[in-house]
């Protein structure tokens, strides 16, 4: 007797899983020195990058940046262009703190590309970014001053927020800064983070138990003339240098809030005493 040949039951194929929703944001400003005041030129924004201009001061353009997707995670695409044309002022925040999840593939990346021209200015003051467990970033800032021209930059890290008890088991993050005047190398900046970061940022050569630290860069011709103050200004929080032109403030503190209080005195004194913006009001 033949046997039937077994025909395997056909298996229906499910449904496709769709890729995960990533976030794409391009923001660009321009300002020029017209009529005895910086007037805004160019305004772009695409994707979730926003850009608001609150009417809060007489000395410069006030732009807020925003990422309307709430926080970031692998895969997501930030860019931002700030062009200063000469004699104009700026200054660049953020909404709030930036948030920066758990990655599961890809890392999150964000890139600025800054331009100061003669006798202008541009204060780059973003909001703390605070990491959280698996978290992978990496950020970028390129900058070009004219030899006449003010930068103060600033960026500010949280490992996790303390009082909530998150901890960084593994995370990665890389910055990098790469600062020219008149076209020359002046400042060239990398920072690499992998691992388990809150083990790490426990030894006494790197952040001595720390759960924040910030780096702030101001580029003038009278740079150095702030040392004493920004020094006086950060107390026990860092240490601060300056040659040729160029002033660099390294800090470190237990937390966020305590980094920020001691952030905010050194960002009036190397702005010349004007204010962090209004959104950095604790």
């Amino acid at each position: 007797m033949a046997l039937a040949a077994v025909v395997p039951f056909p298996v229906q194929p499910g449904p496709a899983v769709p890729a995960p929703q990533r976030a794409r944001g391009v923001g660009r400003l321009t300002v020029r020195h017209a009529d005895g005041a910086t007037r805004l030129v160019v305004l772009f924004q695409e994707g979730s990058a926003k850009l608001r201009l609150p009417r809060s001061r007489a000395d410069a353009v006030e732009a807020v940046m925003i990422n309307s997707g709430g926080g970031m995670t692998g895969g997501d695409r930030f860019s931002w262009t700030v062009d200063v044309g000469d004699d104009a002022a700026a200054v660049l925040t953020t909404q709030a703190c930036e948030k920066v999840y758990r990655a599961d593939a890809d890392e999150t990346r964000v890139a600025a590309r800054l331009t100061v021209g003669a006798g202008a200015r541009l204060n780059w003051l973003p909001q703390e970014t605070i990491l959280f467990d698996r978290s992978a970033l990496a950020r970028s800032v390129e900058a070009d001053v004219a030899a006449d021209g003010r930068l103060l930059l600033a960026e500010a890290v949280v490992l996790g927020r303390r009082a909530m008890g998150e901890t960084l088991t593994r995370a990665c993050f890389h910055d990098r800064w790469r600062v020219r005047r008149d076209g020359r190398l002046l400042f060239a900046d990398d920072l690499r983070l992998g691992g388990d970061i809150s083990t790490l940022a426990a030894s006494p050569p790197l952040l001595g138990g720390a759960g924040a630290f910030a780096t702030l860069l101001l580029v003038a011709p009278d740079a150095e003339v702030s040392l004493d103050a920004v020094r006086a200004a950060i107390g026990e929080f860092g240490g601060a240098s300056a040659f040729d032109g160029k002033l660099v403030v390294r800090l470190a503190a237990p937390d966020g809030l305590t980094l920020r209080r001691a952030l905010l005195p050194a960002i009036a004194v190397l702005s010349n005493g004007c204010p962090a913006p209004s959104v950095w009001t604790l």
